[in-house]
């Protein structure tokens, strides 16, 4: 009877849980993934900032290469970390939206700087190429953005045309801040509604990877240049110091001859030279020692920059990965707790469907059992109180 029981049991089980569709078991995270156009916003803002760093370095390095001007050298390397230090800002936001609305307004800035701006005349007569390249970027952007929103584009566009000209770029540094608050205003969306949802879990591990890969392939370029403009703007000139070098090797050459020619003369002069240079000689002497001094400490300051910027990376990285560990360790709980809450509203049903089931199974054919011998007594005693008086 046990055995019958234990399997009546189990069958009832499997059909309740495969049967109605009340009893599914589902997990949910709660954590919303971010939509498709976000996704696609994002996908696009990364390949965006391969082509705008190609772009600058190239048009950069082009001027560079065709100036002998040390302010129009210096304006390269400040076009190049300033601009790609600001894109990486603009790009790499918690929101797709934020992140295409400010780096839509950062290219049209850029463009309105080195045409009509404060920049126009930063490259003298290579300016050109820097407004063809930005031009070419801004225009590169906005083609993309119209497959995202056409129908909000024209819209957006007049934001844009009149936050650049509220907020302008004033100088080589390229000081900004974020016109996406800005924008919500503009388009009158509350805060609060702007950013719903940062992704699922994979989403954010891939968008933290994607910031580590670009930081890393930055990181050193950037430094490297900056190197080079400290180096352009030191007192140290390596073409002059190469010119004294070749004129002290001449006049020696040219003093050997004499000599050979004339010992006696030679001998006599070499005393009035060095009596005559003495004082010159020690002069120099002191010069050297105080340029070799300031070398110094140029090389020192420049090997504290790299430090810090060395250790501010460092920092960044542990920020982050700090920040990731949280959002994951707070996901897990919350999946837990989410998990448990649905196990046990599940677990319940169940015995509310099983203890209905043995109602209708075992209980209700036992009373309509006993109904009917009451039933069927009832009847006999009927009969045979009928066949006595007959």
């Amino acid at each position: 009877m046990r055995a019958m029981y234990r399997f009546c049991f189990v069958s009832v089980v499997g059909v309740l849980v495969a049967g109605c569709s009340l009893l599914e078991i589902k997990l949910e995270s709660g954590i919303e993934p971010l939509p498709k156009d976000q996704l696609n916003m994002r996908v696009f803002s990364r390949d965006f900032s391969t082509v705008f760093y190609s772009q600058v370095e190239s048009a950069a390095d082009m001027i560079e290469r065709n100036s002998d001007s040390i302010p129009i050298k210096s304006n390269t390397l400040m076009w190049k970390i300033n601009a790609e230090q600001n894109l990486q800002h603009t790009i790499f936001q918690a929101s797709p939206t934020a992140a295409m609305v400010d780096t839509w307004v950062f290219t049209e800035q850029m463009a309105q700087f080195f045409e009509a701006g404060a920049g126009k005349n930063v490259f003298g007569e290579q300016q050109q190429a820097a407004i063809d390249v930005s031009n070419s970027l801004r225009d590169q952007f906005e083609r993309t953005i119209k497959n995202f929103g056409a129908s909000n584009f024209k819209k957006n566009q007049a934001f844009v045309k009149q936050y650049v000209a509220k907020y302008p770029i004033k100088d080589m540094s390229f000081t900004r801040q974020s016109a996406f608050t800005d924008w919500l205003e503009y388009n009158e969306i509350n805060e609060f509604d702007a950013v719903t949802t940062f992704g699922t879990v994979p989403e954010v591990m891939s968008d933290i990877s994607d910031r580590m890969a670009m930081i890393a392939e930055q990181m050193p370029k950037i430094l490297g240049w900056k190197a080079e403009l400290y180096a352009l703007h030191s007192n140290i000139n390596a073409e002059e110091v190469q010119a004294t070098l070749m004129s002290i090797s001449n006049t020696s050459a040219k003093f050997q001859q004499l000599m050979a020619q004339s010992p006696e003369m030679m001998q006599a002069l070499a005393v009035d030279l060095r009596r005559e240079l003495a004082p010159l000689l020690e002069q120099l002497s002191e010069t050297t020692d105080d340029k070799l001094s300031q070398l110094s400490v140029e090389r020192q300051a420049l090997e504290l920059m790299v430090r810090n910027e060395r250790v501010a990376l460092e920092a960044m990285v542990a920020r982050e990965r700090a920040a990731a560990a949280v959002d994951l360790e707070a996901i897990s709980e919350q999946t837990v707790k989410v998990v448990f809450e649905e196990l046990t509203k599940t677990l319940k049903s169940l015995i509310l469907y099983f203890v209905l089931f043995l109602l209708v199974v075992f209980f209700a054919p036992l009373g309509l059992g006993v109904w009917l011998g009451k039933r069927m007594q009832i009847r006999s005693s009927e009969k045979q109180a009928i066949k006595s008086n007959t």
